[in-house]
């Protein structure tokens, strides 16, 4: 028996896609699968992302597009991460490989994008430098498109100016929260990664936006006891009976991607809703959402899908295409 199962639910992830096309106007949808799918699965999510009408995949690393290129041999694969090493680079342009570019060195015979940092402070070009023939896009980051709708329309505008006499060229700012919320961010394309997965860009309800969570976790009692009135329960005894209390035990801890700042977050038992009080417990799924548990934790819903266990000697994990 498995201490857990993932299900991963192909078809609402095509609907969170076509809602995102919808939302773009004409845009082009660039499924960001980096990090596994967010916990998803990769090599799943990007051809239900493809299908869909996604036209490009992005991934953060250059291993985690050769690994996709394995399998999605002529699709559009963009590296949003740095290049790293010279052999990487050389890989990537025999994988056909799009590499995000942020300083002046661009490699030959490799198509780049050009990364502008408009704001976020992190990688990115101060200036834009006149774009050699390799370049085929121009990009920058939104730092607070969920959050701070004022300064994202400042780095939209600090971008527009840069870029505005190479039109020509793809440009692509939006994320998804960009792509939902701010519609002078949408250019030529957006690289949506959270909605696609049915998980809020905005930490609130995804049905809020139109989207359909695609990840449920799910796991059973393993044992129940009842604790008398001043005896606990889990480590630090986080958890003190006060009156006679039953304690479902379920084997799903830290090691499976429960964390332990999720004490006091809902789950649901049996179709009710229960409280966590020590012991790990978790389900993501029939109305339980990732970003309740989120903001139990204080952090964002894809921190905790990204750090689910998915091996199968923990888990298993079943593509449904519902």
């Amino acid at each position: 028996m498995h201490r857990s199962e993932l299900t991963i639910d192909l078809g609402a992830l095509r609907r969170n896609v076509r809602t995102l096309l919808r939302a773009l106007g004409g845009a082009r949808l660039w499924a960001v699968v980096k990090a596994d799918a967010y916990g998803h699965g990769a090599v799943d999510v990007a051809g239900a992302a493809l299908g869909a009408g996604a036209s490009a995949l992005c991934v953060s690393t250059i291993p985690e597009g050769l690994a996709l290129r394995a399998e999605y041999r002529t699709e559009r694969i963009v590296v949003l991460g740095p290049a790293g090493s010279n052999r990487e680079v050389a890989q990537a342009r025999d994988a056909g490989l799009e590499l995000a570019i942020s300083d002046a060195e661009i490699p030959e015979g490799v198509r780049v994008h050009l990364k502008l940092d408009t704001g976020m402070g992190r990688y990115g070009l101060a200036e834009l430098p006149s774009p050699a023939t390799e370049v085929v896009g121009l990009m920058t980051h939104l730092a607070t498109a969920d959050s701070d709708a004022e300064f994202a329309r400042a780095q939209i505008e600090r971008f527009r100016a840069a870029t505005e006499q190479y039109s020509h060229l793809t440009r692509h700012v939006a994320n998804s929260a960009g792509a939902l919320r701010l519609p002078e961010s949408h250019f030529d394309a957006a690289r949506c990664g959270v909605a696609i997965y049915g998980l809020s860009p905005f930490n609130t309800d995804p049905a809020e936006d139109g989207l359909e969570p695609v990840l449920s976790w799910h796991t059973s009692l393993a044992q129940v006891k009842l604790l008398q009135p001043g005896q606990s329960t889990g480590y630090g005894r986080r958890f003190v009976a006060e009156t006679p209390t039953w304690i479902g035990i379920v084997p799903v801890g830290y090691g499976d991607g429960f964390r332990r700042d999720l004490t006091g977050t809902e789950i649901r038992v049996a179709g009710e809703p229960r409280r966590v009080v020590g012991a790990p417990i978790v389900i993501i799924g029939q109305g339980v959402l990732a970003e309740a548990h989120a903001r139990v934790a204080g952090t964002i819903n894809y921190e905790l899908t990204c750090g689910i266990e998915t091996d199968p000697l923990r888990a298993r994990r079943t593509v449904v295409d519902g």
